[in-house]
């Protein structure tokens, strides 16, 4: 449970709210990500084939064109909320339900392409990694990251979860200290600012009336 204090931001729906975030620290987390307000209203930042291109584009990865379809959104977001049971769990200290562990061990396979050196005429060059990957191969990638992330000690001691009330992102903490409190400084920071401000103004005004 959130333990933070700050005043709740106005609940708005905005354009920059609905906007994908490619700054969760790892790829499994940025499509945690693609869900919003998780403990309020979820926001769906996820809910089109062209979202999905965008996103995909957004973390760097191609899909086949014929792998864009309905059916593996629908599967990214069984994989989006099993991968968000599982962090969310590292970061409250708690079991994970092993339904969302089968699924994540499922989705692990098949292996997506590897990219392997070839010697040239002229040197080195980097071959197989860079082509289309189909929906199963684009799942792959997102849980052996997550894996990635909760197999290495450090990065999986720098999980953290926004303190903004209504955010719940789960991010990587890499701050001098972790003592980073929000997903993002210019977004769930300023929000909080701002409603900090906006409780200031109403007890003042309410102490001179």
């Amino acid at each position: 449970m959130n333990s933070s204090t700050e005043p709740v931001p106005r609940p708005r729906v905005t354009a920059r709210l609905r906007a994908l975030r490619f700054d969760a620290g790892s790829l499994a987390l940025n499509l945690v990500a693609t869900l919003g307000r998780r403990s309020s209203t979820p926001v769906e930042r996820l809910g089109t084939l062209d979202r999905l291109r965008e996103w995909c584009d957004g973390v760097g990865l191609r899909l086949h064109d014929e792998a864009v379809t309905d059916e593996l959104l629908t599967e990214l977001w069984t994989l989006r909320e099993a991968a968000y049971d599982v962090v969310a769990a590292v970061v409250e200290s708690r079991p994970p339900s092993t339904a969302s562990v089968v699924l994540l061990n499922d989705r692990a396979s098949p292996a997506p392409p590897r990219s392997l050196l070839r010697a040239t005429g002229t040197g080195v060059t980097v071959d197989g990694g860079d082509r289309p990957l189909s929906g199963r191969e684009l799942q792959s990638a997102v849980v052996r990251d997550l894996i990635a992330v909760l197999g290495d000690p450090e990065r999986r001691g720098a999980l953290r979860r926004c303190d903004a009330s209504l955010c719940t992102m789960v991010y990587l903490d890499h701050t001098p200290g972790r003592r980073r409190r929000w997903c993002s400084m210019r977004l769930c920071g300023n929000n909080a600012k701002a409603a900090k401000h906006r409780l200031r103004q109403a007890s003042a005004a309410s102490a001179g009336s």
